[in-house]
C-alpha cells in the first residue's frame, strides 16, 4: 500500500502516513477501520416509514476514507462489506449478508472511503473549507449507490425513493459530516503540519 503513503524527506500525505511502520500499520488500520464501522453500525435506530436505519456508519467511513487514504480506506470499506456478506453480524442491528433493502449504502460506503480518501491525498482535510466539502462530496457518492440499489430492490420511483432513502437521514448525515470535518483538521493542528 505504499503508493498511498509520503516518500522519505516529503510531508505525510494523509494521517494515516504519520504512524510508524508500513505493511503491519496498514493491515491493523484497515482492520481497525473495518472495526469502527460495525461498532458505530450497532448504533442504530429503524423509523417506521423507511427500511433503511439511522446509523452511526457515515461516521466512521468518512473518518475512515479521510484518515486513512483512498487505498487503505477502501480496503477498509472492502473488508466490512465482505465479512459482512460472510456471515460477520456487524452490519446495523447484528444483521448481515446482502439480502436487504439498505445494502447498497454499505457498497457505497466504498465509494466514500475511496472519494473522501483520494481528496485528503490532495490535502482536503487539512482545513474546515476544504474538508466540508469533500465530506459531503463522500456522501454523495454514498447515496448514489445506496438510493440506487433501494429503488431496484423496493421497485419505487425517484420521488418515493428520495424520501425513503435521503430525506430522512439528510440532517443527521450532516451532522456527521460536520463532526468529521472539525475532527480531521483538528488532528492535524495537534501534529503541527
Amino acid at each position: 500500500m505504499s503508493d498511498v503513503t509520503a516518500r522519505p524527506g516529503r510531508e505525510p500525505l494523509v494521517l494515516a502516513d504519520l504512524l510508524p511502520g508500513a505493511l503491519v500499520r496498514d493491515v491493523l488500520l484497515v482492520a481497525g477501520a473495518a472495526g469502527l464501522t460495525g461498532l458505530l453500525a450497532q448504533v442504530s435506530f429503524h423509523l417506521s416509514f423507511t427500511p433503511v436505519p439511522v446509523t452511526g456508519q457515515t461516521l466512521a467511513v468518512l473518518l475512515s476514507g479521510t484518515a486513512l487514504g483512498w487505498l487503505r480506506g477502501t480496503a477498509a470499506m472492502v473488508l466490512y462489506a465482505l465479512a459482512g456478506v460472510a456471515g460477520v453480524p456487524w452490519f446495523a442491528g447484528h444483521s448481515s449478508g446482502y439480502a436487504s433493502a439498505s445494502f447498497g449504502y454499505i457498497v457505497g460506503f466504498v465509494a466514500c472511503a475511496a472519494l473522501c480518501g483520494y481528496l485528503a491525498g490532495r490535502r482536503a482535510d487539512r482545513h474546515l473549507l476544504t474538508c466540508v466539502p469533500a465530506m459531503l462530496a463522500g456522501e454523495v457518492a454514498l447515496y448514489a449507490f445506496g438510493l440506487t440499489w433501494l429503488a431496484i430492490d423496493l421497485h419505487t420511483g425517484p420521488a418515493e425513493t428520495l424520501s425513503l432513502g435521503l430525506t430522512p437521514f439528510l440532517a443527521g448525515d450532516a451532522v456527521k459530516a460536520a463532526l468529521a470535518a472539525a475532527l480531521l483538521p483538528a488532528a492535524w493542528r495537534l501534529t503541527r503540519r
